[in-house]
């Protein structure tokens, strides 16, 4: 096993690796850049290194600093977390020229993913069902692409063939539409990506987003951890995640998990990651893509398998065998993760920037926080907003909605604009409860969006002064009569900004 690892990565997912880095017994070496010099990450860090800049192209996407950094300290493997250069292949391919074991896929599995079209082709032969489409050279003359498109069916979605997030992406209801909708979204991923190919997709109208989390090691063993059911998305970008799905019939999962191991077997794949699907209505599921890295959202996995997924990274990566195997792999009970952002979803989810004076996050049993802030930390425009990630474990899924209500209305969060509140009111909507979710949910019930109505200040101090006055002599309790009267009186660790 390593003794040493570099974890290229800020924030919640580094604080989460460098803990089992820690518990293992292996010293977790962090980078950060100028603005996270006092970051939670690199003060947990048993070693921090700074990198240059402060945002992240001059900092985090120093591909070859952080090598250098890597190669300086000793260190014999990195971890990439998630986003910034978890799934760039030149990354991978240069660890493994460096020396250095990248604690992931082979640079070979992250290419052939990467392209969306390749991966489809890679699917559809491994007998992995995949959404109709067509794939083609953009130049072809614009009636045969229409003539394609016919034979898909309307309305389809225009595809970045190297695209995630979003970005490429067009919605085409018709013929007419067609035209401009693949030049826009050429345009588009030639601007995000590089690589303007784009692709059609049929479009499903109000699917369900699955993912299952898949495993392989360097002896040939393949294993599937179940799904997450990933529809509660903004922006495409997932919000709140749950496992087991409420849709899943066992045959359905059973099929589904054994598609899943199927791509993986079909690309030799060895370490973490995750097959995801749409599933329409009808039960039918098919091959979206696969994110060759650990997930947002593994958490929620670990609580209902009782493994610790990046320990399983680490030993896969270090050329030991996994150590589970699809027989001991079982689920316990409901899990849902909600994240919880610096935004405004009342303002189009317009991020919020500020110091944070208050972060106090719920305890209790059955409820995890990974965080890669505190009181003090100040969330700036150069990443992300995510503040952390709520993990609550339920005996069923019931169980576990209450007490995810429960948990979110603990959360103090105070000096941002966080979507808390918002969180709060998905998961008590009818909708929600009755496990009638889509990717589209969101744009079907904008109604969650708005923030409760505006209490009135004088109703605020007035409730405060109640309650701290409460069994004073100032409110006809037993108090004593020279006992300080007011709102702020008794009001313990809480004071007015």
């Amino acid at each position: 096993m390593f003794k040493k690892v570099l974890v290229a990565n800020r924030g919640e997912i580094a604080v989460r690796v460098m803990q089992t880095l820690q518990q293992m017994g292996i010293c977790a070496v962090a980078v950060y850049s100028q603005t996270d010099r006092g970051s939670l990450h690199a003060a947990l860090a048993d070693e921090a290194h700074a990198l240059p800049g402060a945002s992240a192209a001059e900092s985090y996407l120093r591909g070859e600093r952080i090598l250098e950094i890597a190669r300086a300290a000793g260190c014999e493997a990195i971890h990439p977390g998630y986003g910034f250069l978890s799934e760039n292949e030149d990354f991978a391919q240069a660890c493994a020229d460096a020396g250095i074991v990248f604690i992931g896929p082979r640079p070979e599995a992250i290419r052939a993913m990467g392209d969306k079209v390749l991966a489809k082709q890679t699917m559809a032969a491994a007998g992995v069902p995949v959404v109709p489409g067509w794939s083609g050279d953009i130049s072809t003359p614009v009636d045969a692409i229409r003539h394609e498109a016919a034979g898909i069916g309307y309305p389809l979605l225009v595809k970045a063939a190297a695209g995630g997030g979003g970005k490429g992406m067009r919605l085409v209801q018709d013929e007419y539409e067609l035209a401009a909708a693949l030049e826009a979204a050429a345009r588009e991923a030639q601007a995000a990506f590089g690589d303007g190919r784009v692709f059609l997709e049929r479009y499903l109208a109000r699917p369900r987003h699955v993912e299952f989390q898949i495993f392989g090691d360097r002896l040939g063993h393949y294993v599937h951890l179940f799904e997450r059911e990933c529809s509660i998305q903004r922006r495409y970008q997932k919000i709140i995640e749950e496992t087991p799905s409420p849709a899943l019939t066992p045959a359905l999962r059973s099929a589904m998990g054994d598609a899943a191991v199927r791509a993986a077997r079909a690309i030799a794949y060895d370490n973490a990651g995750t097959v995801e699907f749409l599933v329409d209505d009808a039960g039918n599921f098919y091959f979206l893509e696969v994110n060759t890295r650990l997930q947002v959202e593994h958490p929620i996995t670990e609580v209902t398998l009782q493994q610790d997924l990046v320990r399983a990274q680490l030993l896969a990566a270090a050329g030991e065998p996994l150590p589970f195997s699809q027989e001991t792999l079982h689920s316990h009970g409901h899990a849902i993760e909600c994240r919880v952002c610096a935004e405004d979803p009342a303002a189009n989810f317009l991020p919020s920037i500020g110091t944070l004076r208050r972060f106090r996050p719920p305890v209790g049993p059955y409820i995890r926080v990974d965080s890669g802030v505190a009181e003090g930390s100040t969330v700036t425009v150069h990443y992300d907003s995510l503040l952390a990630k709520l993990v609550v474990w339920g005996r069923d899924r019931g169980e576990a909605v209450e007490r995810t209500l429960w948990a979110l209305r603990q959360f103090v969060v105070l000096g941002v604009t966080t979507n808390i509140e918002f969180l709060a009111r998905i998961i008590d909507a009818p909708e929600f409860r009755a496990g009638r979710v889509h990717t589209h949910f969101l744009d079907e019930h904008l109604r969650l969006r708005e923030p409760p109505a505006e209490v009135p200040d004088e109703a605020i101090v007035l409730a405060a002064w109640a309650a701290q006055t409460a069994g004073t002599g100032a409110v006809g309790g037993g108090g004593r009569a020279d006992e300080p009267i007011g709102p702020w009186s008794t009001a313990g660790g809480w004071r007015a900004f």
